[in-house]
């Protein structure tokens, strides 16, 4: 596992090299919040990562409910019994395996690796504008439904889950990048995330923290140009359904 470190924001990297996956503590007066839950195998490594810093990981927020977002998850709870457990309300389904779509949804098919076993549950559900700790949460759908992120109101960091991608290139979610595609293919409306994209773009955010890729500092011009190409593609996109 690799550490970095940016202010409040701590970055916690399973598999760097390859295929990295990426969770975060937000660092508070006196305990940490942890943003997913990363591999099956990570819970061990995240605990060590917080008895370092010398804080207790008191919550653990879902950005959604992806496989690689929560594969931790049932392991940090038995091993964190007192920590909260939060996702957006409309994941929580997800998280249970329920990949079926609302009335008012686009109807396509939810993608990725949705748990099929993951026995948590959740003890407070989100929404949009919801406060926890210093984190400010922010409705983003598009990966998956329910998706969110979550910005810090002390510094401007924003950690946006994959809502973007900077492994393989910067990229709104569902924009195809060959050197790393995955979050693309598991992504469920490319429309709903160049939504969420803008509206996380109007935040400002000083610092960029996804699931896959490095942190990015003053992110402004990356997202502005993955913005473009999001567009671009989702135009050819129509075109091509209208033709």
């Amino acid at each position: 596992m690799r550490t970095i470190r940016n202010q409040n924001v701590i970055q916690l990297t399973f598999m760097p090299r390859w295929f990295p996956v990426n969770c975060y503590f937000v660092e508070e007066a006196k305990e940490l919040t942890l943003i997913d839950a990363a591999l099956p195998f990570s819970a061990e490594p995240i605990v060590r990562a917080a008895e370092q810093i010398g804080k207790p990981i008191t919550r653990i927020i879902l950005t959604h409910a992806h496989d690689d977002h929560v594969g931790a998850l049932d392991k940090l709870k038995s091993m964190l019994p007192a920590a909260e457990v939060l996702i957006s309300e409309r994941d929580a389904g997800l998280l249970k395996g329920d990949r079926s779509l609302l009335p008012d949804e686009p109807q396509t098919p939810i993608k990725g690796g949705v748990p099929k076993a993951v026995k948590t549950r959740p003890d407070r559900l989100l929404r949009e504008g919801d406060q926890i700790g210093s984190l400010s949460a922010i409705a983003a759908p598009g990966h998956t439904p329910g998706h969110m992120a979550f910005l810090d109101t002390r510094s401007g960091a924003l950690i946006a889950g994959d809502a973007f991608q900077i492994r393989g290139g910067m990229a709104v979610s569902g924009v195809m990048k060959p050197l790393f595609p995955f979050p693309a293919l598991a992504t469920w409306s490319l429309s709903k995330a160049l939504d969420s994209a803008r509206k996380l773009r109007d935040l400002k955010p000083s610092l960029l923290a996804v699931g896959h890729g490095e942190l990015l500092e003053n992110p402004a011009t990356a997202i502005d140009r993955a913005i473009e190409e999001a567009e671009r593609k989702l135009q050819k996109l129509r075109i091509h359904t209208a033709g």
